[in-house]
C-alpha cells in the first residue's frame, strides 16, 4: 500500500492588522495629516517673538507683545481651519461652529488682557496671578468644553497636546524640509538671512561710529551673553511648545461628549433632600446671629464671645470663606445628582438649593463685613485685599447659581463662573491694589498716627505716588527699596506705566537719600 506524502507545510506568515486604539486615542484621535508649513511657521515665529520680548524676572510690555503674537498665530490657524478644513491636517472632521466655539475669541481677548496687565502694573505678585490665569484662558480659547468636568480637562489640555503632538510636528517638519530643498522657500530663507547679515554688519559699524546711535541700539537690542542666550532658548522652547499644543488642539479637538452628559446616577428624593434640609437649618441659625451683628447687635455678641471687635472679625473671616467655597461644591453635587423628572422634584430643587444659596450670600456679606472691620483696625495688606476680592467673586457665583435655578438650566454656568473670576482679576488690576493699599494706610496714618512702614516698604512701584505723601523720615524708609529697584537699568521689554509714574514721582531724587533709619522701627514684613 503506497503511503501518500503530506502536502508541504506553508511557512507561517504573521498577519499584522491595525493596532486597536487606546482609550485616549478613542476620545482624542490625532490629526490624519502631519503639521503643515503654515502651522509650523506661525507657531515658530510667535515663539521667536516671545523669546525676544518676554522679561522673565518682572512685568513689562514684552509680555503683552508675546501674548499678541501668540494670539495672532493661533487665531490665523483657527480661521484657516474653519475655511479650509484640510489645511491643518484634520480633514473634513473639523467640528462646526458651536456656542462654545463662538465664545473662544472672548477667551483669547481675556488672555491678551491678562498678559497686558504687566504693561500697566508693576506689582509682581499680581502679575503672577494674571499669568497663571492666562494659561487657563489660553487653553479654553482652543477647546470647546462647557460642563465643569470638560472645563477641568480642557484647562490642562495644552501641555498634554504639546507632548502628544511632537510626532505630528516631527512628521510635518520632515515633510517641510523635503519640500524646502530647491523650492521657492529656500530662496526666501536665503533672502531673509542676507538681510539679517546686512543689518548686523552695518548696525555694528554705525554703533561704533556714533555714541547716540549706540545708546539707542543698546536699548532696543539686549546684551548678548550666556545667561541671555539660555533665557531666550528657554522662552522659545516653552512658548513654541505651548503654541504647538494649541495648534494640535485646533487640528484634532478632543471628543468631550462623554463629559458633557448629565449624571447617569440620580439619588432618591430623601437621599439628597434630608442632608440639604439639615444644612439649611444650620445656615438659618448662623445667619440669624450674623444679622444681629450686622444690624447693631455686635455688643451683645462680643460680650458673649469675650473678644474685641477686631479679634472677632479676624477669627471668623477665614472660616466663612471656607464655608462659602464648600457650599458651592455642595450646590454643584446636589444639582448634578438630584432627580428632576417630576414637577415636585424640580420645585424641591429650587426651594432647597435656592434657599441655601441665598443664605450663603448673607454669609458672604458677613465675611466681607468682618474683613472690612479688621482692615479698619489693622490696615490694608495684599492678602486681605486679595481674599476680599475672592469672597466677592464667590458671591457673584452664588448669584449666578440663583439665576440658573430659576429656569433649571445651568449649561452656561461653569464658563460664566470662570469668566467672572477672570473679570474679577482684571478688575483687581484696574483697582491698582498696591497703590490702593498704600493710599489707605497713609490716610489711616494721617488720622491715627499709626502705620506699618516696614510692610509698605515692600510694595511695588505702583505704590510710590501714595507713599510720596508721607513725612520725610517715613517717606525715605518706605521708598528706599523701590527707588533702588527703579534705578537699575532695564530695556524696553520690562517697561510699564506703573514704574514710569514712580520715576516721575521720585523726580530723579538720589537713592542715597532714601535709606532706612531707626525712626522707621524694625524691618519686618506682615501679611
Amino acid at each position: 500500500m503506497a503511503i501518500q506524502s503530506a502536502p508541504p507545510m506553508r511557512p507561517f506568515v504573521p498577519v499584522y492588522g491595525p493596532r486597536p486604539p487606546t482609550a485616549l486615542e478613542h476620545r482624542w484621535p490625532g490629526p490624519s495629516r502631519p503639521a503643515d508649513a503654515v502651522a509650523l511657521g506661525a507657531t515658530g515665529m510667535a515663539g521667536l517673538v516671545a523669546a525676544a520680548s518676554v522679561p522673565l524676572d518682572r512685568p513689562g510690555v514684552g509680555w503683552a507683545v508675546a501674548g499678541l503674537a501668540g494670539a495672532a498665530a493661533l487665531t490665523a490657524l483657527s480661521l484657516r481651519g474653519w475655511a479650509q478644513p484640510t489645511a491643518i491636517g484634520r480633514g473634513p472632521a473639523v467640528p462646526p461652529m458651536t456656542h462654545s466655539g463662538a465664545i473662544r475669541p472672548l477667551w483669547t481677548v481675556a488672555t491678551v488682557l491678562l498678559l497686558s496687565v504687566g504693561t500697566v502694573r508693576a506689582a509682581g505678585w499680581l502679575f503672577v496671578l494674571c499669568v497663571l490665569t492666562a494659561a487657563v484662558t489660553a487653553s479654553l480659547s482652543v477647546t470647546a468644553g462647557r460642563s465643569l468636568p470638560a472645563l477641568v480637562v480642557t484647562s490642562v489640555a495644552v501641555p498634554v497636546a504639546a507632548l502628544r503632538g511632537l510626532p505630528w510636528v516631527a512628521r510635518g517638519a520632515a515633510l517641510a524640509a523635503r519640500r524646502w530643498r530647491g523650492g521657492p522657500s529656500a530662496r526666501v530663507g536665503a533672502t531673509v538671512g542676507v538681510s539679517l547679515l546686512l543689518v548686523l554688519v552695518f548696525g555694528g559699524l554705525f554703533a561704533s561710529a556714533d555714541a547716540a546711535f549706540a545708546e539707542l541700539a543698546g536699548r532696543v537690542i539686549p546684551e548678548i551673553n550666556t545667561s541671555s542666550l539660555a533665557r531666550w532658548l528657554y522662552v522659545f522652547v516653552f512658548a513654541t511648545l505651548g503654541l504647538l499644543g494649541g495648534a494640535y488642539l485646533l487640528a484634532a479637538p478632543p471628543r468631550l461628549a462623554g463629559l458633557e452628559r448629565p449624571a447617569k446616577v440620580r439619588l432618591r428624593r430623601l437621599e439628597w433632600a434630608l442632608p440639604l434640609v439639615a444644612l439649611n437649618a444650620i445656615f438659618i441659625a448662623f445667619v440669624a446671629v450674623q444679622l444681629t451683628v450686622l444690624f447693631g447687635g455686635a455688643g451683645h455678641v462680643l460680650r458673649t464671645a469675650g473678644l474685641t471687635y477686631a479679634e472677632y472679625a479676624r477669627r471668623g473671616f477665614w472660616q466663612l470663606l471656607v464655608v462659602t467655597a464648600l457650599t458651592l461644591g455642595v450646590l454643584a453635587l446636589a444639582a448634578r445628582w438630584a432627580p428632576r423628572a417630576t414637577p415636585r422634584d424640580r420645585l424641591l430643587i429650587r426651594v432647597l438649593l435656592g434657599s441655601l444659596a441665598a443664605l450663603c450670600l448673607v454669609i458672604v456679606a458677613s465675611a466681607l463685613f468682618r474683613m472690612h472691620t479688621y482692615e479698619e483696625a489693622y490696615g490694608f495688606t495684599r492678602l486681605r485685599v486679595l481674599v476680599s476680592a475672592c469672597e466677592l467673586w464667590l458671591g457673584s457665583v452664588l448669584v449666578m447659581v440663583l439665576a440658573a435655578g430659576v429656569r433649571m438650566r445651568a449649561s452656561w454656568l461653569p464658563q460664566a463662573a470662570i469668566g467672572s473670576g477672570v473679570a474679577a482679576l482684571i478688575g483687581l488690576a484696574m483697582l491698582n491694589p498696591d497703590h490702593f493699599i498704600a493710599d489707605r494706610n497713609v490716610a489711616r496714618y494721617q488720622d491715627t498716627g499709626r502705620i506699618d512702614v516696614a510692610y509698605l516698604s515692600g510694595l511695588s512701584a505702583d505704590a510710590v505716588p501714595a507713599l510720596d505723601r508721607l513725612p520725610a523720615p517715613l517717606r525715605a524708609c518706605a521708598l528706599g527699596d523701590v527707588a533702588r529697584d527703579l534705578a537699575e537699568e532695564h530695556d524696553w521689554r520690562s517697561w510699564n506705566i506703573g514704574a514710569d509714574r514712580a520715576r516721575h514721582a521720585l523726580g530723579g531724587q538720589a537713592t542715597a537719600s532714601l535709606t532706612w533709619s531707626e525712626t522707621c522701627g524694625p524691618r519686618r514684613i506682615t501679611w
